[in-house]
């Protein structure tokens, strides 16, 4: 089902998604501290094929249990060659390093094995969680996306378009983006 490779640090993992993550997944974009973030509703076997993203993503494990999805759009045309990501941890894994882990395994291979100078991500402008979480990372805002996302109750609201070069991923923390 996936192109995606295997990746693992520590008690992190990326692997590819199975058909049996199906039913976590779906009801994990539902839940408080997600459904907010996620967007308006899609019927479940059009949020399956979203989540699947043709190959392009992975399951995120932390210590052999399912905890979210890491997706990637890759731009491939050799003069624009970057690459896309979006994520979603399960709520009892947030503020763990969790999702600092897993977008870092997902960084370097798509820097090292993938040939990307350029990841991009555009969390909600109000998801202070998410945005702290890139930052330290290493993604450095870029501009506002206006009205670029539709939340679950069906609003626009704006985007925060954020950017990391290869050459600034952080391989630990920063305590000062904290």
């Amino acid at each position: 089902m996936s192109a995606s490779p295997r990746l693992g640090s520590g008690a992190v993992a990326l692997r590819p998604l199975g058909e049996a993550d199906r039913p976590f997944l779906l009801e994990l974009v539902g839940l408080p501290g997600v459904a907010e973030w996620w967007g308006s509703p899609d019927p479940p076997e059009r949020e399956w094929e979203g989540l699947v993203n043709g190959g392009a993503a992975w399951a995120i494990e932390v210590g052999g249990e399912l905890a979210g999805w890491l997706g990637y759009h890759e731009e491939l045309e050799p003069d624009y060659k970057q690459v896309a990501l979006d994520i979603t941890l399960a709520p009892r894994f947030h503020d763990r390093g969790h999702g600092r882990a897993a977008l870092r395994l997902a960084a370097r291979w798509l820097i090292s094995e993938r040939g990307h100078h350029r990841l991009t991500i555009d969390p909600d402008a109000a998801n202070a969680r998410a945005i702290r979480t890139y930052e330290s990372v290493g993604f450095r805002p870029v501009g506002i996306l206006r009205r670029g996302n539709r939340n679950a109750a069906g609003e626009w609201t704006d985007g925060l378009l954020m950017d990391l070069l290869a050459e600034e991923l952080r391989e630990e923390d920063d305590p000062s983006a904290e």
